[in-house]
């Protein structure tokens, strides 16, 4: 291997490391958003720390669009290296996860854009990210509020069902990302421990 093809390699393992790296961020931020959704649809008006959660949870939803331009970007980078090269081969297995795949960076987006809808429907200037109000995309119409709330839990759902569908295609990465967080804890409790 020479030196122009160990670099190329190299940025095509960068990317792809950032692809994965994003990708793992995402993952932790559905599923706080996830908790959070379903933990605040439990929660009566006059709960305590309810009107926080909301916002907490909105943010979240506003970073994961952010993130998910992040994402597509990188994906890009990655298919225009992996691709530009070699065509995919169009098995019907590489149909199936791309089906699946393009479902997912569907939902990626539709999830949070249906909780801005339903966000706006229920009240103008209401949806913040962290301190910083967001201009609303939907105008407010409380006629729209209940069927905003279905939208979003329906698409929600389907997602969370798609993202099974995924765990279970992807189950040895899964089982091997699994491996090295476990190994990883254990050395940073022996380091712990040593020092």
């Amino acid at each position: 291997m020479n030196l122009t093809s160990a670099v190329k390699k190299g940025r095509i393992n960068s990317a792809f490391k950032q692809l994965m790296s994003v990708h793992w961020i995402m993952s932790a931020c559905y599923l706080v958003l996830f908790i959070t959704g379903s933990g605040m649809a439990r929660l009566s008006r006059g709960t305590l720390f309810r009107s926080e959660l909301y916002d907490f949870h909105k943010s979240i939803g506003a970073l994961v669009v952010a993130l998910l331009t992040w994402r597509i970007l990188v994906l890009l980078q990655v298919w225009w290296r992996k691709y530009t090269k070699n065509l995919p081969r169009f098995t019907p297995e590489w149909t199936r996860k791309f089906i699946l795949h393009t479902l997912l960076y569907l939902l990626m987006f539709a999830v949070p854009v249906s909780g801005f809808f339903f966000s706006n429907s229920y009240k103008s200037n209401n949806v913040n990210f962290f301190w910083l109000n967001l201009p609303d995309f939907f105008p407010q119409n409380s006629s729209l509020v209940d069927l905003g709330r279905s939208i979003h839990f329906w698409i929600a759902y389907t997602f969370l069902a798609l993202i099974l569908l995924h765990i279970l295609q992807q189950w040895k990465v899964v089982k091997a990302t699994w491996r090295r967080f476990k190994g990883f804890l254990m050395t940073r409790k022996l380091n712990k421990i040593a020092n």
